[in-house]
């Protein structure tokens, strides 16, 4: 990256990094279990609301406890199933229409952060009828409050139920685009370990590594806070402690209680410090091949955080600390290898591969471009590059042994 686009980067990510004290963060109301649903609704004094879920969770009679609480408390709920692993402006164009034509007031999202995510695109619809998507994307351009919204996570993973991003794949140009608004904080999250024991395995697996991710990304990169450094850190020892009992007992009540803290935790982290260069990589390979955005995350993290070298070593050799796996006689390289080392172990534990195939060689300029394009000047990374640079990811973590 040349000089003056480096200047430019920083000096932006500065003016962002000093207004963080007078952004207008939140945290959305917390509750335990589903069955409390019956206090939100009638608090918003909701008689119609939309659930936007996935074809597996609704076919699977998983909402069926939610959709039965919402009847008895003589709330009408329509049900928008269609939601994509990569969710799509078809996905919100076509829950939208449910929501309009249903006369809904109310939104509650149950799933992974691709429902949530899907929740908050249509919320910024119901606000803006009048503007497309490709309008509102981008940084604070959902300005008027969308409807109440009530965030249900069944994976440990995205922190969607409190970030302030909603992340939308066009499928026609195969880009994935994030939209960052204050607007989007649900107003209540319900985190409810036992709607999370039917996730499978390898889901479990790659949404913990996702909030791994975001913990690392916030830690690591030039604006942090103390309080996002504190969070970042107590995800990454919540996870670390956590992670691999959630992957072999898929009904431990208490490690799939405290990866749903982790990812929380991790989602208020980076929603107030940002990610990096992992997550823009991990979004354009997803807008490009439908790689679902965890596993994106788990294969690229060791990769870009090794690249990283000396940059990121000392915060390295701090989250090392924080995970349990670097001692405080190790030096920060040391540290920072042992870490990294520890985040490839889960992955192999997890069966999580190493690279990731499909890739083509032909579409990594693209890619890089969009990865470059969400990435800078906003992301304050650790050290800075550009979209010729970034292709080096791709090459990386490309699996070409079949082609």
């Amino acid at each position: 990256m040349n000089i003056f686009k480096k200047v430019f980067c920083r000096t932006y990510q500065i003016v962002f990094h000093l207004a963080l004290p007078v952004m207008p963060y939140r945290e959305p109301k917390l509750y335990e279990t589903i069955n409390e649903i019956k206090e939100i609704v009638d608090s918003e004094q909701l008689t119609s609301v939309l659930l936007v879920t996935d074809k597996f969770l609704y076919e699977n009679g998983l909402t069926k406890p939610l959709e039965d609480a919402l009847a008895e408390s003589g709330v009408s709920c329509t049900v928008y199933s269609d939601t994509s692993a990569n969710p799509t402006v078809r996905n919100v164009a076509d829950a939208l229409h449910t929501y309009r034509s249903n006369h809904c007031n109310g939104l509650i999202a149950f799933g992974g952060g691709s429902s949530i995510d899907c929740a908050k695109a249509v919320g910024a619809r119901v606000a803006y009828p009048q503007k497309s998507l490709d309008q509102l994307k981008g940084m604070l351009r959902v300005l008027r409050p969308i409807p109440t919204l009530i965030a249900i996570p069944t994976t440990a993973g995205t922190g969607s139920e409190v970030t302030v991003t909603a992340v939308i794949t066009d499928s026609d140009t195969k880009h994935k685009y994030t939209m960052n608004n204050f607007t989007f904080i649900p107003s209540y999250a319900i985190l409810d370990p036992t709607v999370t024991y039917t996730l499978p395995p390898s889901l479990t697996a790659t949404t913990g590594m996702d909030a791994l991710t975001h913990a690392v990304e916030a830690f690591i990169g030039r604006s942090t806070s103390k309080e996002t450094r504190r969070l970042a850190l107590e995800a990454v020892h919540l996870i670390f402690a956590n992670i691999l009992t959630a992957y072999r007992e898929p009904t431990n009540a208490q490690a799939r209680r405290n990866m749903l803290l982790a990812s929380y935790k991790a989602g208020i982290a980076f929603s107030k410090s940002y990610v990096g260069y992992i997550h823009a990589v991990a979004h354009s390979l997803g807008g490009q091949y439908n790689i679902p955005h965890g596993l994106a995350n788990s294969v690229l993290m060791p990769i870009v955080l090794e690249y990283y070298g000396k940059t990121a070593s000392k915060r390295l050799w701090l989250l090392g600390r924080a995970a349990g796996v670097v001692s405080k006689e190790d030096s920060p390289e040391i540290g920072a290898k042992k870490f990294i080392a520890a985040i490839r172990s889960l992955n192999k534990q997890m069966n999580i591969p190493e690279k990731l195939s499909g890739i083509k060689k032909e579409d990594i300029p693209k890619m890089a471009r969009h990865a470059d394009r969400e990435a800078n000047p906003l992301y304050p990374v650790p050290m800075l590059m550009n979209a010729k640079e970034l292709q080096i990811f791709y090459v990386k973590v490309a699996d070409w042994s079949k082609s």
